[in-house]
C-alpha cells in the first residue's frame, strides 16, 4: 500500500495535466480500455486465471461498474461543479466510511486502537486539505454530494472485493473489475471520445495518460486489491490518507508550493495513524498466535 500510495499520489499531477487536453470522460473510458486489456494479457501470462462461480463472478463484475464506472462518473461530474478542495476533504473520510460500513455489514470489525488510527488519519488529511481553504456553498453543494456518492461506492468496492474475492487472485479481481468498468465508461464517453482531437493531443499529454493508466491501473490496483486480501479493508483504506501527502509533496518539488505549519501537523497525524493501525495489526496478529499456542 505504501507503493500503491507514491503511484496514486503521482497519478494527480499526471491526470491533471492530461485532462488539460482531454476531456474527462474521455479519458476515463480511454485508459480504463487500454488498462482492461493490458490486465487481461498479464493475468493469461501469468496463469493467474481460473473458473469462477457464476455468483462470484458477477458479483465482481457489479464491483467493478460500482467502483470503476458508477465512481468515475460521479466523480469527475462532482469536481466539474465544486472544487478540488472540497472533493479531496469529503474523499478524505473513506477510511471512516469503510470501517463503519465493515462493522455494520459483519465484514470487518475495527478494534479501539484501529479506530483511533482511523480518526488521526482523516484529521491529518482534513488538516493537509483544509489548509488549502474549503468553500462550502449553493452553488457546490450538488457537486459536493456527488463526490461523496462517488466516495460511497468505493468504500462498498473496497468491501465487495474483501467479501466476494475470498480465495480470488488479485490480478484476476483486477481485469474483472476493471473490465467491467471499461465498458460502462466506454458507452458513457463515446460521445466525448468522437468530439476529442486526438491528433492535437502532445507527446506529454499522452505520456501523463500512459502513466495514469499503466501505473495507476495496471500495476497499483492489483496491489491494492492484493492489500484488501491481505491486511483487511480497514488498514488498506487507512493507507489512502497517504496519497494526498505524496501529491503535496509531488506539488512541492514540482510547482514550488511549499507545505504550511498546519499540513506539517496534518502529515504527522496521518503518519501516526498509519503507523497505528500497523500496531493494532501487529498486536491482533500475535494474540491470535499466542492463543493457537495455547
Amino acid at each position: 500500500m505504501l507503493l500503491v500510495s507514491l503511484l496514486w499520489g503521482g497519478n494527480f499531477a499526471a491526470s491533471k495535466f492530461a485532462l488539460t487536453q482531454i476531456s474527462p470522460l474521455a479519458f476515463s473510458a480511454l485508459r480504463f480500455t487500454v488498462a482492461s486489456g493490458l490486465l487481461a494479457a498479464a493475468v493469461r501470462r501469468m496463469g493467474a486465471s481460473r473458473p469462477l462461480p457464476r455468483r462470484t463472478l458477477l458479483a465482481l463484475v457489479a464491483m467493478g461498474l460500482l467502483g470503476n464506472t458508477v465512481y468515475q462518473i460521479a466523480f469527475m461530474t462532482g469536481l466539474r461543479i465544486t472544487t478540488a478542495t472540497n472533493s479531496a476533504m469529503i474523499v478524505a473520510f473513506l477510511p471512516v466510511i469503510v470501517a463503519l460500513l465493515g462493522a455494520l455489514l459483519g465484514i470487518e470489525r475495527a478494534t479501539p486502537v484501529m479506530w483511533l488510527g482511523v480518526l488521526l488519519g482523516t484529521a491529518g488529511v482534513a488538516l493537509v486539505v483544509g489548509a488549502k481553504g474549503v468553500s462550502w456553498s449553493g452553488a457546490s453543494v450538488g457537486g459536493d454530494f456527488l463526490v461523496l456518492f462517488a466516495t460511497l461506492c468505493w468504500a462498498v468496492y473496497t468491501l465487495g472485493v474483501k467479501h466476494f474475492g475470498k480465495g480470488v487472485d488479485p490480478m484476476q479481481i483486477t481485469s474483472i473489475t476493471v473490465t467491467a468498468g471499461a465498458g460502462g465508461l466506454l458507452l458513457a464517453g463515446i460521445p466525448e471520445m468522437l468530439r476529442t482531437d486526438w491528433g492535437a493531443i502532445t507527446l506529454k499529454a499522452w505520456g501523463a495518460m500512459a502513466y495514469a493508466t499503466i501505473f495507476a491501473l495496471v500495476i497499483a490496483a492489483p496491489l491494492f486489491n492484493r492489500a484488501v486480501q491481505g491486511i483487511g479493508t480497514g488498514r488498506t483504506a487507512l493507507y489512502n490518507c497517504l496519497t494526498p501527502l505524496v501529491a503535496m509533496a509531488v506539488a512541492w518539488v514540482t510547482l514550488r508550493e511549499a507545505p504550511t505549519a498546519a499540513q506539517y501537523v496534518g502529515v504527522a497525524l496521518v503518519l501516526s495513524g498509519v503507523w497505528l493501525s500497523i500496531y493494532a495489526s501487529k498486536t491482533a496478529k500475535e494474540s491470535s498466535e499466542v492463543a493457537g499456542e495455547m
